[in-house]
């Protein structure tokens, strides 16, 4: 077994571990390999291991990957997306994680219905406040919902956030308990059923798990001493 294989099943171990010490199904939690600035040849290697679902945060990385890769991938575009690239991601990635404002979501929403696509979006929710990172307020959000909701080709399926690198447990558990109760407050007054959680990476996982993700983006330990 290569060490790139091994990393990712071990990872998946741990993921595993971490929904049954939250009292959560297995299966509960999705583990999406972060494949960004990767080599194609690893992620075939992956692919051949089993996992089908990958994140990228570069709309031309993304486009020359879903070209090399085998047909039944499912793309994840987990990184800001700037307006004239809407129609690319939209062409290649089955789901987003990052859109972060209303005219973001106006226009994912008129050009998926002129390409006939119907990706699946998530809100990107700056919880810490940070400002070196992207996304909706927590303010924001109830109307950025509402319009989501009302889009009839994006589909809305719930929230992502980022947490500090640096944070300590309690830090990361306040941020990823205030997004899923924000994802709560979203259902309630849309009125529809959000059912994914995108927190938690590679330093962070067990505690956005503990919290209630769905699912954990996780690629530098995975790649973590392979070489190129």
């Amino acid at each position: 077994m290569s060490i790139l294989v091994e990393n990712y099943q071990n990872i998946l171990k741990e993921v595993t571990s971490a929904a049954v010490a939250a009292g959560r199904k297995t299966d509960d939690v999705k583990l999406l390999v972060v494949s960004k600035t990767k080599p194609v040849w690893m992620l075939k290697e992956l692919y051949d291991a089993g996992v089908r679902e990958f994140g990228e945060n570069r709309e031309p990385e993304l486009a020359e990957k879903v070209q090399s890769m085998p047909g039944d991938v499912i793309w994840h575009f987990i990184g800001p997306v700037q307006s004239n690239k809407i129609r690319k991601v939209i062409k290649n990635a089955q789901v987003v994680h990052s859109i972060s404002s209303l005219s973001q979501i106006e226009k994912f929403d008129r050009i998926a219905g002129e390409e006939k696509l119907h990706p699946e979006i998530l809100l990107e929710v700056n919880v810490s406040g940070e400002e070196s990172k992207g996304g909706l307020t927590p303010q924001e959000l109830p109307a950025a919902a509402a319009a989501a909701a009302k889009c009839t080709n994006i589909k809305f399926r719930g929230l992502m956030t980022m947490a500090p690198f640096q944070a300590e447990s309690a830090e990361l558990k306040q941020i990823f308990s205030t997004l899923k109760t924000l994802r709560d407050q979203c259902e309630k007054t849309c009125d529809i059923p959000l059912p994914v959680l995108s927190m938690g990476m590679s330093g962070d996982f067990p505690e956005a798990i503990s919290c209630g993700a769905t699912i954990v983006r996780v690629g530098s330990k995975i790649f973590a001493g392979v070489e190129k």
